[in-house]
């Protein structure tokens, strides 16, 4: 089941702020750094997946 656009967007705030939280203690170049930037990507990519879908869908 895919998470509502909402849940998405709860998510993905909770860890971009996790990512900048980890990137002002260690780092740009830091594997935690890295390893957060990647999840948030995919967060990013789940939300354009049922955004999109959304703006897809008829309306009647």
């Amino acid at each position: 089941m895919m998470e509502s656009e909402e849940t998405l967007q709860q998510r993905l705030e909770k860890n971009r702020q996790w990512l900048y939280d980890l990137q002002a203690k260690y780092g740009l170049g830091h594997m935690d750094v890295l390893r957060q930037s990647m999840v948030l990507d995919e967060l990013i990519n789940q939300y354009n997946r049922v955004y999109y879908a959304k703006l897809k869908k008829p309306i009647a």
